[in-house]
């Protein structure tokens, strides 16, 4: 057989060899780092016998692929110690991920010390170099193997596997493990590793079945690439908005509140105050009109949408659902509530669009698994509006809400972190939705030919629309590289039949208009999130919710100082005095730590001669100038919203 190499040589044998042989065979020090084979494009296991000509690349950790066969031998040699360490845990699952790899078992919510245990095994166990042995067993041979080792999930995993699957198990020492592969030779291949942190998480993704723990790590081809990787883990962790927006009392949350109910503390409240009142008086610019809405109606609203039927699980109900007169829920949305609205007088075609805009707070009821901070809570505030429109202005209006959302997302500095996706529905899934395949096809069609039109790069994505029509979805990520949808746009062509809404078009016949479901800016709780991560606390002026701190260098210039603060609140800015007995030098650090734009330093000269002395996060030491010309200076960079960029670091030196 004729074995073509990655550099374009032949090998050339007159019988079958494994990959590692062919390894071995090419140099030494390759099989030694070798860590999976490439055969025609797939990554092969290295004990993979080759019988025939092929293409074949050896992989070693530096590759992509070969890292991804390190991090999942990592997951088993970290399964494999927790036999040793807890032997009552149970085995799940243990995947390599893009960041390393996780393992998940039944047991107790694990420590740090109970990580560092775990770690302390892993590393007598790589140092052993147990080798990694595959095997396979007949389907019932495996269940009865898996059953006499007491491993459930084990037994379940097999049991769906079909009915012609080929079982394979990897041994390592006194561990083995069903797995598929592929696997290094040796635990000794692995050079790098850390535990990075543990979660729960349920079993299958299924929040009805058992809530494991999961621990997460990483692993990498050398000490240096480790070290490097948990610097940035630290980092993004101090990035986190979870974290940080605590420690900046933004935000909290209290136990016997709820899981997912946030507190939003003076300092935060007033940031999504700020973003609030541009928004609506931004719409209002564009000819929305506002609305406000009940946070709750009876089911039968929820019967008419359908949203019954296809979102109750999602909803929080309220009442005895045998009394049918006194059943409740909580709004999951605002759309039919606007509906109604609409419906108070008969529609002309000169009266659309009609667009309605609310700031509408919803209620879903998240699993618990899936909170976290601000990013996904069961009570939320959003920037939601409806547009009611005829069929020749769905491009137009369309148009408009992208025009808006990227206003937003450029306003506050946000437009180079998205994507943008065109979420379908699942035609192999058709229960899921209202209407037919026709509808949806022409829709969807529609709603591409509007992307390609505005000029927007866009992905699509089967069974991610809504049930009721397609959606573009703005989407961002956060510092761990978790995806979300920020923004969504929907295009609905069946929701006015469910709810009889008509106009009487230019001929005098009552017609059916489209629906245009949008947000602005999104969720006000998402988007604080986002922007704490994005700027790392240290937000444009405009959204400060402290934008200035006057400092008066002793008691004697408090009176000054408190002048100032008040030219300063008269003219709109939020400002406040570091009134406290202590030295200059600490009020500045401390206002650094606060993340402040601006600080005013007064005493004796500036006190004299009507000036402020001017610090701030942008350019440090920006000199002495007239109380006057800071004020203009600051009420323009609010009013224009700008996003100032940073030139010198807190030591004076210039900002890379």
């Amino acid at each position: 057989m004729k074995i073509t190499l990655k550099d374009g040589s032949v090998k050339e044998y007159a019988e079958s060899k494994s990959i590692i042989e062919i390894a071995a065979d090419i140099s030494e020090g390759l099989a030694r780092a070798a860590c999976a084979g490439l055969v025609n494009g797939k990554v092969e296991d290295l004990r993979t016998v080759l019988d025939g000509d092929c293409e074949l690349a050896i992989l070693t950790a530096r590759d992509k692929e070969g890292l991804t066969v390190v991090r999942h031998t990592a997951s088993h040699v970290l399964a494999q110690a927790m036999k040793h360490v807890f032997p009552e845990a149970k085995l799940a699952i243990g995947p390599s991920i893009d960041t390393g790899f996780y393992y998940d078992f039944e047991h107790e919510p694990f420590s740090r010390e109970d990580l560092d245990k775990l770690e302390a095994e892993m590393k007598k166990i790589i140092k052993q170099g147990e080798k990694l042995e595959r095997f396979t067993l007949p389907r019932q041979e495996a269940i009865a193997f898996m059953e006499e080792k007491g491993e459930p999930y084990k037994v379940e995993l097999i049991q769906d596997l079909p009915e012609d699957a080929e079982i394979s198990f990897y041994k390592q020492g006194d561990f083995t493990d069903l797995c598929a592969g592929p696997h290094l030779m040796s635990t000794k291949g692995i050079k790098a590793f850390k535990l990075t942190s543990s979660s729960g998480a349920y079993w299958r993704g299924d929040s009805n079945r058992t809530m494991l723990q999961r621990i997460y790590g990483t692993a990498f081809n050398t000490k240096e690439e480790l070290a490097e990787y948990l610097e940035y883990l630290d980092n993004i962790k101090n990035r986190d908005h979870n974290k940080l927006g605590r420690d900046m009392e933004l935000f909290a949350t209290v136990d016997v509140i709820g899981q997912g109910l946030p507190l939003l503390m003076p300092k935060g409240a007033k940031m999504i105050q700020t973003l609030q009142r541009w928004i609506e008086d931004e719409e209002e610019k564009r000819g929305y009109m506002r609305t406000k809405t009940p946070l709750m109606a009876k089911k039968d609203l929820y019967i008419i949408s359908d949203h019954w039927n296809h979102y109750k699980e999602g909803m929080f109900v309220l009442g005895d659902e045998e009394k049918e007169d006194e059943v409740f829920a909580l709004r999951p949305m605002t759309c039919p509530f606007q509906y109604y609205v609409y419906k108070q007088s008969q529609k002309s075609y000169r009266d659309l669009p009609c667009r309605y805009g609310e700031t509408s707070t919803l209620f879903r009821n998240e699993d618990s698994g899936e909170m976290h901070g601000l990013t996904r809570v069961r009570q939320f505030t959003i920037s939601e509006g409806h547009l009611i429109v005829r069929p020749d202005q769905i491009e137009e209006e369309f148009r408009g809400c992208v025009d808006l959302a990227k206003y937003c997302l450029t306003t506050l500095g946000l437009e180079e972190d998205v994507t943008y996706r065109l979420s379908k529905w699942d035609p192999n899934n058709k229960d899921k939705y209202l209407g037919d395949e026709e509808t949806w096809d022409y829709v969807q069609n529609m709603m591409r030919d509007i992307l390609h039109h505005i000029g927007i790069e866009f992905t699509e994505e089967d069974g991610e629309a809504a049930f009721y029509g397609p959606k573009l979805d703005i989407q961002a990520k956060n510092v761990y590289g978790k995806e979300d949808t920020m923004i969504t746009i929907q295009l609905d062509m069946f929701l006015a039949e469910r709810f009889d809404m008509t106009y009487i078009d230019a001929n005098g016949e009552k017609k059916r208009p489209y629906i245009i479901h949008r947000t602005s800016m999104g969720c006000y709780e998402r988007t604080l999130a986002w922007l704490i991560e994005k700027y790392e606390g240290k937000f444009p002026t405009w959204l400060c919710p402290e934008q200035v701190r006057v400092l008066p260098i002793s008691e004697k210039y408090e009176e000054y100082a408190q002048k100032v603060n008040a030219a300063l609140k008269d003219n709109g800015i939020l400002s406040t005095v570091d009134s406290r007995s202590e030295k200059i030098g600490y009020k500045i650090r401390q206002a650094r730590l606060d993340k402040l734009p601006y600080m005013l330093v007064v005493g004796q000269k500036e006190e004299e001669d009507g000036t402020v002395s001017v610090r701030s996060r942008f350019a440090g030491d920006e000199g002495v100038k007239p109380l006057d010309t800071f004020i203009n200076d600051i009420c323009r960079e609010i009013r224009t919203k700008e996003i100032r960029k940073i030139t010198v670091t807190e030591d004076g030196k210039p900002a890379k």
